[in-house]
This record gives C-alpha cells, sequence and structure tokens, in this order.
C-alpha cells in the first residue's frame, strides 16, 4: 500500500513496499477507485464490523458466543493496540482472523464439505501468516494416522486449503504474471523487503532477537530458533487438537505462527483478542488479566524508536518492554503445554 496512518505526519507519506503475494493485488485493486477520504471511512467502518465478527467468532471458539457478550467485548477490544492500529492504519489483519475462525469454528454435519478449507486456503494466498493453520491440520492429521486413527477429517481440511491456496494463486499468476513470477521466484524470500527487523513495531522472533544481539539481522540465529520454535508450537497445537482442545489449538497455531513469521507488526497481534477470551473463559484470570493489560498498554512503543536505530541499543526494561507481545505470546504457548487436558471450556474444540 503507498500510504498508511491518518493522513497526518510522517505515517501519510510513508512509501511501503510490496509484501503480500499477487492474489492481494488482485483484492486490492478496487481500493484504488474511491478517493482517499471515501476510502478511509469504508476501511475504518469495515474493520469495525469486522471486529464484532471476530469477536462472535472468538466466543464461539471458546463456547460462550452471547450475542450481548458480542458487543461488550468489541467495545473493550477495540483499544487493545493490535486492533486499534489495524483500524488507523486500514490494515487487512480482522479480516485475516475472521477467514480464519470461520473456517475452524464451522461444524458440517459430515465434519468437512466443500467449503472446509476455504478461509485457510484465501487467507494463506492474500498473506503468508496463515500458511501455518493448514500445516497444523496436516500434522494433526499424520498424527492422528500414526495413533492408528484414520485422520481423515483433518487431512481432508488441509487439503481443502492447499486447493484454495493453489487455486486463488493460480488464478493472479495467470492475472499477473510478471508479478507472481518475480513473488514467488525472488522476493518472497527477501524478508529484509519489509523493513528493518530490529523495530519495535516487530514483535516477532526475528525483531526481539536483532534487538537482544544488537544485530540488523540475525538471519542465522533466527533460522535455527524460528525452526525449534515453530516444531514446539505446532506440538503444543497439535496436542490440544488430538485432546479435543480446538480453542488451545487454534491461538497456540496463531502465536507460533506469529512469533516465526519474519516481521510480526503490532497490528498483526490481532489475535490477542481470542487469547485474553480464551484465557479468562479457562478460569486463568491472572493470565487473561495480564495478557489484556500487555495489549492495552501500547507497551512497545514505550521504548525508544524512529530515526537513529535506538532499537539496536536498547538494553534492561527497554529491552524487555520492546519484546512484550513476543514474551506474552510465549508465555501463552507454555500455558497451553501444560494445561491439564480437561482444562478450560474447550469452546469448540470437539474433534471435527
Amino acid at each position: 500500500m503507498p500510504w498508511v496512518g491518518d493522513g497526518t505526519g510522517p505515517q501519510a507519506t510513508a512509501r511501503l513496499p510490496t509484501t503480500y503475494p499477487p492474489f492481494a493485488a488482485l483484492l486490492f485493486t478496487p481500493l484504488s477507485l474511491p478517493d482517499t477520504a471515501l476510502l478511509r471511512t469504508l476501511a475504518t467502518a469495515g474493520n469495525l464490523a469486522l471486529l464484532v465478527v471476530f469477536v462472535r467468532l472468538s466466543l464461539k471458539l471458546v463456547g460462550h458466543a452471547r450475542v450481548r457478550t458480542v458487543w461488550w467485548v468489541s467495545a473493550a477490544a477495540v483499544w487493545c493496540e493490535p486492533v486499534w492500529t489495524t483500524v488507523r492504519y486500514g490494515q487487512i489483519n480482522l479480516l485475516l482472523a475472521v477467514l480464519v475462525l470461520w473456517d475452524l469454528t464451522r461444524r458440517p454435519a459430515a465434519g468437512h464439505d466443500r467449503w472446509s478449507g476455504l478461509g485457510l486456503g484465501l487467507a494463506a494466498a492474500v498473506k503468508l501468516t496463515p500458511a501455518l493453520f493448514p500445516v497444523f491440520l496436516l500434522t494433526t492429521g499424520l498424527a492422528d494416522r500414526l495413533r492408528g486413527g484414520r485422520g481423515g477429517p483433518w487431512l481432508r481440511h488441509a487439503r481443502g486449503a492447499a486447493v484454495a491456496f493453489t487455486g486463488a494463486t493460480l488464478l493472479a499468476a495467470a492475472v499477473l504474471p510478471y508479478d507472481s513470477w518475480r513473488f514467488w521466484t525472488r522476493m518472497v524470500f527477501r524478508a529484509s523487503r519489509v523493513g528493518l527487523a530490529e523495530d519495535t513495531g516487530n514483535q516477532a522472533l526475528r525483531g526481539i532477537l536483532a534487538r537482544v544481539l544488537h544485530t540488523p539481522d540475525p538471519v542465522a540465529v533466527w533460522a535455527a530458533a524460528a525452526a525449534v520454535l515453530t516444531a514446539l508450537g505446532l506440538t503444543v497445537a497439535v496436542r490440544a487438537e488430538s485432546r479435543g482442545r480446538r480453542a488451545w489449538a487454534v491461538c497456540a497455531c496463531a502465536v507460533t505462527a506469529l512469533l516465526v513469521s519474519p516481521v510480526s507488526w503490532t497490528h498483526h497481534w490481532v489475535w490477542c483478542v481470542p487469547l485474553v477470551l480464551l484465557l479468562w473463559t479457562s478460569g486463568q484470570r491472572a493470565a487473561a488479566l495480564g495478557t489484556l493489560l500487555v495489549f492495552w498498554s501500547y507497551i512497545p512503543w514505550w521504548v525508544p524508536h524512529g530515526p537513529g536505530r535506538p532499537e539496536l541499543h536498547l538494553g534492561g526494561v527497554p529491552l524487555l518492554l520492546s519484546a512484550g507481545y513476543g514474551v506474552a505470546g510465549a508465555l501463552f504457548l507454555a500455558l497451553a503445554r501444560t494445561s491439564s487436558p480437561g482444562s478450560g471450556c474447550g469452546g469448540a474444540g470437539v474433534k471435527p
């Protein structure tokens, strides 16, 4: 996108590099038709509507989908920094999260239908981070087979996501052949194209390591740590799913995807909403309030940031504050791993 922000200040003229797959360009093309003022209004209204849907699906995930609760939670959630900045910048994080949750909270009569995987596949075709969800389903199905099961529901769901992703990507390739070739053969491997790794807005593992190690891009350390974290996070998610705790599995997978992605800006962490709801409804009230406080506090922005790359020279408390969202995500994974099989409501977490 050529600009972000509210039309004032330095963000109004920020030139941002292309970070999404070509299929996203097809979806974003109509956004060039309205003038800036109208587009800002439509984006704000659309994101606020998506927030209500996201909260509704999050409550469904944890098993507490009451209409009155949806409105109260939405009113509180809009003040979480990831949600607020998503609305302010006109970002699509809520749309992607809605696609994922819609897909993972559906309960077709036969366990699957022609729509299973559609939301996941489209979300991954627009932005690669959600692609970990089909991997989670595939891994769960394979693990079930190793235990003597058939793994059918998970494998079919993963296959549906793969078909949807492939279809969307091939459509983009047919319409935008040069851009598709350039993205999938070159740009997708250039994590640096997105921005400075050490930027305090980057709450992914790569950003945290860059600030801790005081280096612009800790490629080797990050690659190794991300591989380990991906394995651990998927293990937590698959174990929760195999025990019928879909809510814990989905949230664990979301946190893992955010942590191992090369860049997860603060506004990508809209998944804090179902995280807090899950912790609260599972009886983990202190953890829920602590997590909510982290995302309500705008804590990453308390530290020096901006021109001059001061994030490379942080230490002590500022360094810890600059990793607030990542630390909260890691603590959630630890809690999800140690939670007993029977803890929490599980919500939509019955086996598919």
